[in-house]
């Protein structure tokens, strides 16, 4: 089977859903699929529910906060860590689907080169369908992938004060 590289990217929510349906569809036909959350750390729902599948793994990039303005050295450190884990599995070749969950936004906040991104897209190995999520995916990253979803904010409950709620948003 042929892989391609689809982006799930826009301002509106259902970016990491979107994503989180896949790998369960993917599970769902026996295969082998890596997520690897830049930005994120924590124990939330879907980590609880994917650490009950065997074909799946999931490993977090992030510190136990949300970055506000500039990223720390700590924050960098730690997605720069992530970038190498994640080009690792790609070298591997032992997963059918690799999702970069966030990493638009990694190299939107200077976690990550758009540079290095391109080189992920590069090294993903003709049988891997790589999937990159996250807000403001670059001109250049789009023009690479074989699929791109713009997921657009119409309308939304946070802006009437709704904090994220867990098993929906969290």
């Amino acid at each position: 089977m042929d892989g391609y590289v689809q982006i799930y990217t826009g301002n509106g929510k259902g970016k990491t859903t979107a994503s989180l349906g896949l790998t369960l569809r993917a599970h769902g036909a026996g295969l082998n699929v890596y997520i690897g959350q830049f930005l994120k750390k924590g124990n939330f729902s879907e980590i609880k529910a994917l650490a009950k599948f065997e074909n799946i793994t999931i490993e977090q990039y992030g510190l136990a906060h949300f970055i506000k303005g500039t990223p720390s050295d700590e924050d960098i450190a730690a997605g720069v860590e992530g970038y190498k884990k994640l080009s690792n599995i790609l070298k591997q070749n032992n997963h059918d689907v690799v999702i970069a969950e966030e990493a638009n936004i990694a190299v939107l906040f200077n976690i990550i080169t758009e540079k290095d991104l391109l080189a992920l897209i590069d090294m993903k190995p003709k049988n891997v369908e790589l999937v990159i999520t996250g807000r403001g995916a670059t001109k250049k990253v789009i023009e690479k992938a074989d699929l791109v979803t713009e997921i657009k904010d119409i309308k939304h409950y946070y802006k009437q004060g709704v904090t994220a709620r867990v098993g929906i948003e969290k």
